[in-house]
């Protein structure tokens, strides 16, 4: 896969998969702009080399179609400031006025789409929907590593649409920490990892399975293996 720093975007309009769940308050202002902080300069490479930006994200987990709440229109003025560029908005991310609005995009400019999860064929990983999004970018650039893992369409499907498959800054620097771990560190490795479902992680925990000495499992998913090994949970979390 290319990384952003090899590619060149002059004349290139490039649909971005971001990560900007960020949480907000009851006000739906930005409690922590941590996560949009870090794409920024994916972004700002992307219009120096006189390309063009179509940022697409998910925030929240709406479960029937668009909610207010979940709206990425709360994120244009938080994003135009940190960003130093006016952000258009489409409210849809596969509809006319998306369509529109990409074709109309302009070197140096950034357009963000509306949440990807107001459609239940992004968690899908629906085809269809992967290509229609597709359509709106001539390269697509996954910059989402918080979301790497999920077989979504704008994660696992939508490459095969694209010639240019490019890595963003973050999910290339987080990339390098791994593989820097795994290849280096001293030994015994002691590996610790957290979090509710073994479904999201099972395939990081086989690969550490090849690589450490020790591997301690927190959070919820320590129930699923406890009842797994005839334990007792009671009613904690399970995933069956």
């Amino acid at each position: 896969m290319k990384t952003v720093d090899s590619f060149d975007f002059s004349n290139k309009k490039a649909l971005v998969r971001v990560d900007f769940n960020v949480p907000l308050n009851d006000r739906l202002e930005i409690t922590d702009d941590t996560r949009i902080k870090a794409t920024i300069p994916t972004i700002k490479k992307i219009l120096t080399d006189g390309g063009s930006c179509i940022l697409m994200s998910h925030l929240g987990r709406p479960k029937d179609g668009p909610v207010e709440k979940y709206s990425l229109k709360h994120l244009v003025a938080p994003l135009s400031l940190i960003l130093g560029v006016q952000v258009k908005f489409a409210d849809d991310c596969i509809g006319q006025q998306a369509t529109d609005l990409a074709a109309d995009l302009k070197p140096g400019e950034v357009l963000l789409l509306e949440n990807l999860r107001f459609y239940k064929e992004e968690e899908k990983g629906d085809v269809a929907f992967a290509e229609k999004l597709s359509k709106l970018g001539d390269v697509w650039v996954n910059d989402a590593f918080g979301t790497a893992h999920r077989a979504h369409a704008s994660t696992a499907v939508i490459g095969q649409f694209f010639t240019d498959k490019i890595c963003g800054k973050v999910m290339q620097a987080e990339i390098d920490n791994a593989q820097h771990i795994l290849e280096s560190a001293e030994k015994p490795f002691t590996a610790i990892m957290g979090g509710a479902k073994i479904s999201d992680k099972i395939l990081i925990i086989e690969r550490l399975l090849d690589t450490v000495d020790n591997l301690i499992i927190g959070g919820g998913m320590t129930y699923t293996f406890t009842k797994a090994l005839g334990g007792k949970i009671g009613k904690s979390l399970l995933e069956a």
